[in-house]
């Protein structure tokens, strides 16, 4: 007790010294003030020293879980999008979420709102928007959105982290796209090495789907070992991970009626040991987690997000006589094969775009589409990760997501290169 009371006052010392001068006067922009508290509050509830992170387009935190995972802190992370923010929030409740525009931010800001000076942070991480530079789409050079891929690496140079990873779409690489990506790249300051940019298969890595991006990692030989494209090889012997595989233990008999977030939670079945069972149930990493989510899933064994979906009897006719991986004429959709991956999962289009949903999957053995906690488990989530209380964005949090697993096994390996 008494040494609990020694660091409280110690801390309130550390704050007073920082935000004050001797005459109580604020030196201390409000920028500076929200990172100095965040200190304030660190001190008082000390974490084993842990690489520290800032998730940048963090959306509902794939690329944060696999950074947890892999043995770091995601100390913030940024969204604009006030729904993924929430939900990010939930599961990661110890991160400092910043719902700003990172076209405006600037990295002296980023890191005095994360708290941290200048050279303490570690890494940073995250997913540019891609559908300017998609393959699928319009194709768009000029798509307003492509120029954030500047932006992050902008914030690469004035952060300054030991090392960065940033994940895209393939078409990221076209030709139609290399004056854009070139720009950004020649914002990187000397200092850093850029490990040529490679195209990963979430399947090779365990995860059950087929979705494929590039990853572009930089680090600073000067404070972190040297990383190679050695990060992106397969562990030995990965067991593949089929449909049948992910699907198993969650609720197939989905009532069309279960619209409601109560309704969406359902019992989940306790799966054996295996090492994708391990990444869909457990592994849950310290600080990391909704409380009721967490409670909910080990002592009640239930899960969120499995909504209903109202097809016509016309429509569910048309899905029994769909073969896997046959695709419905009229949908769009496809059907799923119990011996095979999912497919790239779609997010669909925000508000700004017509809030267009994505063409959803159809499950292998019930007509009907897959659940968004279908979706999770095939995109790598754990059945402990809280999602979106609403079908619509837990759909379009899940297609914009980095696969935890991925993020994890490339994060894992990086780690081990910063002691």
């Amino acid at each position: 007790m008494q040494g609990s009371r020694k660091r409280l006052k110690q801390a309130i010392s550390v704050v007073r010294g920082t935000i004050f001068d001797r005459n109580l006067k604020c030196r201390s922009t409000n920028c500076e003030i929200v990172g100095k508290l965040g200190r304030f509050f660190d001190y008082l509830d000390p974490m084993p020293k842990k690489p520290k992170i800032i998730d940048l387009f963090a959306g509902a935190g794939g690329f944060s879980l696999g950074a947890a995972r892999a043995g770091m802190k995601v100390i913030s992370s940024v969204e604009i999008d006030p729904f993924a923010n929430e939900t990010h929030s939930r599961n990661f409740p110890k991160t400092r979420h910043l719902g700003i525009d990172i076209s405006t931010l600037k990295g002296s800001d980023l890191l005095a709102l994360s708290g941290l000076k200048p050279g303490e942070l570690d890494g940073l991480i995250g997913g540019p928007p891609c559908q300017g530079f998609s393959d699928i789409g319009r194709r768009d050079p000029k798509d307003r959105r492509n120029t954030l891929f500047g932006h992050y690496i902008r914030l690469v140079a004035e952060t300054q982290p030991r090392f960065f990873v940033a994940e895209n779409v393939p078409g990221i690489l076209q030709e139609r796209n290399e004056d854009i990506l070139n720009s950004a790249l020649k914002l990187l300051p000397p200092n850093y090495v850029l490990v040529p940019a490679t195209k990963v298969c979430a399947a090779d890595f365990g995860a059950p789907t087929t979705r494929t991006r590039v990853f572009f990692v930089g680090f600073d030989p000067a404070r972190c070992g040297e990383l190679s494209s050695d990060i992106f090889n397969t562990l030995p012997n990965q067991a593949r991970t089929t449909v049948r595989e992910a699907l198993v233990g969650l609720p197939e008999d989905i009532d069309p009626n279960w619209q409601s977030e109560f309704n969406s939670w359902q019992p989940v079945a306790k799966l054996s040991e295996s090492y994708f069972n391990r990444k869909a149930q457990a592994d849950v990493p310290q600080g990391v987690g909704d409380p009721f989510a967490l409670y909910a899933f080990s002592e009640a064994g239930h899960t969120s997000g499995c909504f209903g979906t109202v097809h016509s009897a016309e429509v569910q006719k048309r899905y029994c006589n769909l073969k896997p991986r046959e695709q419905d004429p009229i949908s769009k959709s496809m059907r799923l094969d119990f011996s095979w991956f999912c497919p790239t999962l779609r997010a669909g289009t925000g508000s700004d775009k017509g809030s267009f949903q994505a063409v959803r999957p159809i499950h292998p053995s019930m007509a009907r589409v897959i659940t968004p906690r279908e979706a999770a488990r095939l995109q790598g989530f754990p059945d402990w990760f809280l999602l979106h209380p609403t079908k619509w964005h837990s759909f379009r949090q899940l297609g914009n997501s980095v696969s935890p697993i991925v993020a994890e096994k490339i994060l894992t390996s990086i780690a081990a290169k910063l002691h």
